[in-house]
């Protein structure tokens, strides 16, 4: 009997000197989405892409238990559930939110609790030029999407001006500013500026407005349903520009994709391709097969954000210090190329990720610029409508 008790106290022993003997408990990964709202379906992208991500950190032996938060698409409910996961199941990492208008409230928080938050695709361009030390970015910001839709419509053809439509929201509005500076000093001539209060149904005398200006590019800041919206209301009324440009959010889904009566030949910039590498197109593939239909990027940064913060929490474990210290340091190859936290340009703790720009055609979206990734040839300009 004492010998069994002595060996019984060596082993509880040896337990508590190496806890991974022990088997020590998962570590908490707050993940705040927008799983109900109007942007709930970009939101069921991003949700798919972490299930993906968790399948491989669990085959990388990284054993992480992600506590999920709906924010509605509203900064409040964003702001609240930060203060759950932070304070109340004081989660070591947080990736999201999604909207630029919650990420940056977000934010905010992340700093003051201290906890690091990695961004998957919020764009507002002040969210990492704040100093934030725990505010990490995984996608461009707004000036990426800006630029590259304008040096496309530049290749393609040659526009003299152009119209902005955007929702008065955060992302619109940093993304249609630097739009329209680049704009101009790329030449072209602002003939419209109009923002609008999301969730509108109607969007027909906006519209109008910019079709009485004939604007050879029509550039589109928008989520999926005013996305669709604005393109039936335009299709309506005949405005007929030489391009289409559609800032990334609602003109990269699904839905859009598949309203073939409006989308075909929109362009819209993108954080990722699923064409850009091997690794992509695998999956692509897995995603494809697993949920029945294409992953747009909102997918593939949510699962390039997982993988990067379970990869820093295999390093630092469940300190957030060290975790942070991690993703402040380190680089990780990703199926969007080499992810890097990085100060440049009065960013801090922001990825590089070249964004290329793809169109429907066809029912399909394709890549058509830069000309390097091409796999299109871009059709230019707007042919009108069927």
């Amino acid at each position: 009997m004492r010998l069994a008790s002595l060996l019984l106290s060596t082993v509880a022993a040896a337990a508590l000197a190496l806890p991974g003997l022990a088997g020590a408990a998962p570590v908490k990964i707050g993940f705040i989405n927008t799983i109900t709202g109007a942007e709930a379906p970009i939101g069921e992208t991003m949700t798919n892409g972490l299930e993906l991500a968790l399948e491989d950190l669990k085959k990388q032996g990284v054993d992480v238990k992600v506590i999920r938060q709906d924010d509605t698409g509203k900064p409040d409910k964003a702001i609240s559930a930060i203060e759950q996961l932070a304070t109340g199941d004081e989660v070591t990492a947080i990736v999201g939110p999604y909207t630029s208008a919650c990420a940056n409230a977000v934010a905010k928080q992340a700093e003051q609790y201290g906890v690091p938050q990695v961004i998957p695709a919020a764009s507002k361009e002040e969210i990492t030029r704040q100093g934030y030390k725990w505010v990490f970015r995984v996608n461009a910001p707004a000036n990426v999407y800006a630029k590259a839709l304008i040096d496309a419509a530049l290749a393609f053809g040659k526009p003299k001006s152009v119209a902005f439509i955007y929702e008065s929201t955060d992302f619109g509005s940093s993304l249609s500013k630097v739009g329209k500076e680049y704009a101009v000093a790329k030449g072209l001539t602002v003939v419209a500026d109009e923002a609008y209060q999301k969730g509108s149904p109607d969007y027909r005398s906006t519209l109008s407005k910019v079709k009485g200006q004939n604007p050879d590019l029509v550039f589109m800041v928008s989520y999926v349903a005013d996305a669709i919206l604005l393109m039936r209301q335009s299709r309506e009324l005949g405005l007929k520009p030489q391009a289409f440009l559609g800032g990334g959010a609602g003109f990269d889904t699904a839905q859009f994709e598949g309203e073939k009566d409006i989308s075909t030949n929109v362009f819209s910039v993108t954080q990722w391709t699923p064409d850009s590498s091997k690794a992509s197109m695998e999956f692509a593939a897995r995603y494809q097969a697993k949920f029945g239909k294409r992953p747009t990027y909102h997918a593939a940064c949510t699962y390039t954000s997982m993988m990067v913060v379970g990869a820093a929490v295999k390093k630092g474990g469940a300190d957030r210090a060290k975790v942070r210290e991690a993703l402040a340091t380190d680089t990780w190859q990703t199926i969007m190329g080499e992810v890097k936290f990085e100060a440049y340009d009065g960013y801090n703790n922001q990825n590089h990720n070249a964004m290329p720009v793809i169109q429907y055609q066809a029912g399909k979206s394709v890549t058509v610029f830069p000309a390097k990734v091409a796999t299109a040839k871009a059709v230019y300009p707007f042919p009108g409508w069927k």
